[in-house]
């Protein structure tokens, strides 16, 4: 199975990539982990033409087949006063509906203090509905995340969230396994008319 990482800072090495490459090397129910870190590509903000010459000129024809390969997704967004990363935002509007649909994804937010609520309640709230992403429901929130998951001691609190990882990423692997047979279905035994509700309510 294919897991596609997304990690949605807008700076380069970011605590947000470091999250990323250590959900990589725990993620063994994948065969197939590729981290996608948004800010060293170059897209466009959406303006609603999949055939625009600003998106086709960007870096979108690199990522789309990432996107439309991956089996699972662990989409990671730091949180910037209380709000998910609009550079997260703009990729899942980027995302075809088709390459996304019923598909499973791990919602991480990361925090440098005790919040991160806000990001996992936003993207549940409004960023999934027209791509039909289908968020697991266990998330997870990094917080303090400059003094965790790194090389240092490891007391009880992090041995907490280490274990919680670990059971994240093992469900996230069962849903992508269930989640297939259903997109495969959805192929091979459609619904009549389905192509018109490609869009949630």
């Amino acid at each position: 199975m294919k897991l596609l990482i997304v990690s949605a800072s807008q700076r380069p090495a970011s605590q947000s990539a470091r999250i990323a490459g250590y959900l990589s090397e725990h993620a063994n129910q994948f065969s197939d982990i590729q981290h996608l870190e948004l800010c060293r590509y170059d897209l466009p903000f959406w303006d609603g033409d999949i055939n625009g010459a600003a998106l086709k000129a960007s870096d979108w024809h690199r990522i789309a087949p990432l996107v439309e390969q991956s089996d699972a997704l662990i989409l990671i967004t730091p949180e910037w006063g209380g709000m998910a990363s609009p550079m997260l935002k703009n990729f899942l509007l980027l995302c075809d509906n088709q390459a996304t649909a019923h598909k499973p994804a791990l919602l991480v937010a990361v925090s440098s203090g005790i919040s991160g609520a806000y990001p996992i309640a936003e993207l549940k709230m409004n960023a999934l509905k027209n791509n039909k992403l289908v968020p697991t429901p266990d998330h997870l929130i990094i917080r303090n995340v400059e003094q965790v998951l790194g090389d240092g001691e490891i007391d009880a609190r992090e041995q907490g969230l280490r274990e919680r990882i670990g059971y994240s990423l093992h469900m996230l692997g069962q849903y992508a396994d269930a989640l297939g047979a259903i997109r495969q279905r959805h192929r091979e035994q459609p619904y009549p008319k389905q192509q018109e509700y490609v869009y949630g309510m």
